[in-house]
């Protein structure tokens, strides 16, 4: 019987073995460079704009337009017709901006979830290379990577299924929806995880500009944080310990020394200031001349930002498409003698060749920013194709940092702590330290030297300094307050705008809804309103 059992086995065997010709993912794992190339490609979905869906989703579209700080801009109403439905409060759940907005997180999850399930079992000595650091430092920059995408997702939609591992089948997906806080809980569990074995910016070589650094882990902790803070503030738990690990990560961006403000803003925005004494974290773009459509989400280097961005009007030699108008309600918070106004918002009045297309419901600003109408001596910078805008796109900078980390005292009740870190904001721009009274809006506010005081100086510096960055809307539906100001900010409007407005609904609109491919697949519940 025992020799029958033996035979049978190995009659058997051939049930067991791989296909020939079949390729095992461990079978490529096999050096630092392979692992490299697989963290490296969790980095991509960061710079796609556009891709298989035939639409256009920068985060900014979200970021600015949503807010009172732009207008969608474009050649009309019909122009990207989803961010019109968005900066209105119109959208619909076959919003195909939103649909590839959440599907390329989504992609960089899975990526940065391949990556860490390849490296984990990976020895030490695999090569050279391979040394308990490095496997260390890879696995970090993948868990940032994974928290960073979660962050995108549930800021804009809410709480997300948390999958932590490689799903290569339908049976290991977790499509329940976990709360938002659980969410934040989960990045900031990631965070955690990656700050520890990062290395400081200082540390890596130049061929390695724009990795993930300990700084960059640090100061999403204090983001993360703050958010959490915020909405544990409006569910009606205490954030108080949250608001003190925001003031402890922080503080340890500031203590490394790696950190500080240009001291000419607008060098944030151009070539020659990338990856520079300010920049925390960036996406890194470059003019590649292999860019074309058709080729699905990363098909280019180079980034839309710039030609979406920049005027239509034909003055200047180098059109764009007139997207992201600033707000005069933007232009009129700074105070008069500010000088990011003129270096952030472009007039064009007088320059205008078509103003049927470079007016859009009577708004005729643009971001000047992200246009580069200085970096060609200054002249406009030449792009080959609209795809290959080759400047990079600012995530954090150490002003934000400085600003939440003031935030985090203030709302600790420590004004005297969050003082000097707002100066040194205003400062760099020559304007008046807290506490101070200024011109706003045609009207004279005074910012006193009280909890209240500090917390309106700091959202009212964060709305100047950081403009036409993306992050104004995500601010104000941390602070809890986006019904109130989007009411104030529609009352002073353009007769054109207002008329197309139709409404901020409380309970429904601090979330985009889960696109309703995504709720077909099994992603839902939708979000209430919806």
């Amino acid at each position: 019987m025992a020799v029958a059992l033996v035979a049978m086995t190995s009659c058997n065997d051939w049930l067991t073995e791989d296909t020939p010709g079949t390729n095992k993912r461990g079978d490529y794992f096999v050096s630092t460079e392979t692992a490299i190339e697989v963290v490296n490609a969790a980095y991509m979905p960061l710079m796609w704009e556009y891709g298989t869906k035939s639409t256009f989703y920068s985060e900014w579209f979200i970021g600015d337009i949503v807010s009172d700080d732009a207008l969608k801009g474009g050649g009309s109403l019909s122009d990207m017709a989803d961010a019109y439905d968005m900066e209105n409060f119109k959208t619909n759940v076959d919003n195909s901006l939103l649909r590839g907005f959440y599907e390329a997180q989504w992609q960089g999850i899975q990526r940065a979830n391949l990556a860490i399930e390849s490296i984990e079992p990976l020895e030490v000595g695999l090569d050279a290379q391979f040394t308990e650091a490095m496997k260390a430092r890879l696995l970090a920059e993948t868990h940032f990577l994974r928290a960073y995408y979660y962050f995108r997702l549930v800021r804009v939609f809410g709480g997300m299924p948390l999958n932590d591992r490689v799903v290569d089948s339908s049976n290991k997906i977790n499509h329940e929806r976990a709360s938002q806080l659980e969410t934040y809980d989960f990045i900031i569990g990631d965070l955690l995880a990656a700050q520890e074995a990062l290395p400081l910016k200082s540390r890596y070589a130049d061929t390695d500009m724009g990795r993930i650094t300990q700084g960059t882990a640090q100061a999403m902790l204090l983001k993360a944080y703050l958010y959490k803070a915020g909405f544990q503030k409006q569910q009606g738990e205490n954030p108080s310990e949250s608001y003190a690990q925001a003031v402890q990560w922080g503080e340890k961006v500031v203590a490394s020394n790696q950190y500080s403000l240009c001291p000419v803003y607008f060098d944030n925005f151009t070539l020659a200031g990338e990856n520079g004494q300010e920049s925390v974290f960036e996406i890194q773009y470059i003019e590649d001349p292999r860019s074309d459509y058709g080729e699905g989400e990363g098909f280019s280097r180079g980034t839309f930002t710039l030609i979406m961005q920049r005027t239509r009007s034909t003055y200047w030699g180098e059109t764009g498409w007139g997207f992201d108008h600033p707000t005069q309600n933007l232009y009129d918070e700074y105070e008069p003698t500010d000088p990011r106004r003129d270096v952030t918002i472009l007039d064009f009045s007088e320059h205008m060749t078509n103003p049927a297309e470079e007016i859009y419901l009577g708004n005729h600003y643009l971001n000047l920013k992200y246009a580069q109408m200085t970096d060609n001596n200054g002249q406009p910078y030449h792009l080959t194709h609209h795809s290959r805008g080759p400047l990079n796109y600012r995530l954090i900078r150490y002003s934000d940092v400085l600003l939440m980390l003031a935030e985090a005292y203030c709302e600790k009740g420590d004004v005297a702590s969050a003082k000097p870190l707002l100066n040194q904001v205003r400062a760099r721009v020559g304007l008046t330290p807290f506490p101070y009274t200024a011109t706003i809006g045609g009207k004279s506010v005074t910012y006193s030297e009280s909890q209240d005081g500090m917390r309106s100086a700091i959202r009212h510096e964060r709305r100047v300094e950081l403009a036409m960055e993306g992050h104004r809307w995500f601010d104000l539906l941390r602070w809890g307050n986006a019904a109130e100001v989007m009411a104030a900010y529609i009352a002073t409007e353009t007769d054109e705008a207002r008329q197309h407005y139709a409404g901020f609904v409380t309970g429904k609109h601090e979330l985009m809804p889960i696109p309703s491919q995504q709720i077909d697949l099994g992603a839902g519940p939708q979000n209430p309103g919806y």
